[in-house]
């Protein structure tokens, strides 16, 4: 059975939701980052993790709804 996809959101809504995603993903990252240049290596390392996953997710939401980078 193939699946039915029902655009609900429209393209403001879309991208207003991209910038979200992309603000928490760079947060997240500058943390890491921050807590690495402070000396803290291992806070560093696992605050990285959630950056990623959150970068992640950035981009996919990025190409499942056509936005360029």
């Amino acid at each position: 059975m193939p699946k039915v996809v029902l655009m609900t959101d429209t393209r403001s809504q879309i991208l207003a939701e991209s910038k979200k995603k992309a603000v928490y993903a760079g947060v997240t990252t500058a943390a890491a980052v921050t807590l690495g240049v402070v000396g803290w290596p291992v806070t560093a390392a696992v605050t990285a993790v959630p950056a990623v996953v959150l970068g992640y997710r950035w981009w996919k939401h990025r190409a499942e709804n056509g936005i360029r980078f």
